[in-house]
């Protein structure tokens, strides 16, 4: 189930309204098996001591019957048991009032294509390895589920005030590359560093990227890349905390607040923030003279 792209403007044939597709699990092949087993086998090996424990707990619920890519039915049966939540399957990247509708119902939307050998280590589009291993275990802890849910209705908010890349930003610094506060250390939980072997490394041990305490307003403020490692993380100190923020901020006057206020760029320190790691981003000057 490899692709060439899987950016769409509309529902293609066959899919529902809501854009939601079968799974089709019988016609993935041994090979697409084999590269979810590799991609699982190698990064279930590194992150003991590096993801949280919320995330390493959430693991198990991937363990099922069948071999390979999991079955979503299966997966979902088992994730409505702990939070609530299943995995729906879509043809690649939906429209934005799509995804916040599904995320405030607790569907997670996971993309039914698997990356080839060749593109293990990096890959642009939100394939079902990353979509599935990344995502799925949080969703199976509470707390963090009900954040979604609280993301998902902040979204459909967000449209109507015109501030969806403010809150785009909280997504990407939390749900995709997110770091919190645990067990005497720094701990990942974000999809896109534990689905990933170089960044689940370069997170947490490469001296370059700042490590910044979470603040709401700052991280709304806070560019992004999405073709490389990042040069800033932010810090939760837990998720209970990251719930609460988000419950409680009545984010109309915030959006507002930020409308007066310059972008930050991504490797930016700046007066107020909690540096845990103040960064020598060498990484990306590197990548520059490179």
């Amino acid at each position: 189930m490899n692709a060439d792209t899987h950016v769409l403007d509309r529902p293609p044939a066959g899919a529902g309204v809501d854009w939601t597709i079968p799974q089709d699990w019988a016609a993935y092949t041994p090979e697409d098996h084999a590269t979810w087993d590799l991609l699982f086998a190698r990064q279930a090996a590194l992150l003991p001591g590096r993801a949280s424990e919320s995330w390493l707990r959430g693991l198990d619920v991937l363990k099922l019957s069948k071999p390979g890519i999991p079955d979503f039915d299966e997966l979902s049966e088992r994730l409505m048991k702990a939070t609530g939540w299943q995995v729906v399957a879509v043809p690649g990247l939906v429209p934005d009032a799509v995804f916040f509708d599904h995320l405030a119902n607790r569907r997670f939307v996971a993309g039914n294509f698997i990356r080839r050998r060749d593109q293990l280590d990096y890959l642009q589009e939100p394939d079902v390895f990353h979509d599935v291993f990344g995502h799925v275990p949080m969703l199976a802890d509470p707390v963090f589920a009900d954040y979604l849910v609280a993301y998902g209705q902040g979204g459909l908010r967000a449209l109507e005030y015109g501030s969806l890349n403010r809150l785009a930003r909280l997504y990407w610094y939390t749900v995709e590359f997110g770091l919190v506060e645990e067990a005497g250390g720094l701990r990942i939980y974000g999809s896109g560093i534990v689905s990933s072997r170089g960044e689940s490394i370069f997170a947490l041990d490469d001296p370059s990227p700042n490590r910044i305490g979470f603040d709401l307003k700052r991280v709304m403020r806070t560019e992004y890349r999405i073709d490389d490692y990042q040069q800033s993380y932010f810090v939760i100190p837990s998720f209970e905390e990251l719930l609460r923020v988000t419950v409680e901020t009545d984010f109309a006057p915030l959006y507002a607040a930020l409308d007066g206020l310059p972008d930050l760029a991504v490797d930016a320190i700046v007066d107020g923030d909690r540096v845990l790691t103040h960064g020598s981003q060498t990484y990306a000057a590197e990548r520059r003279r490179g």
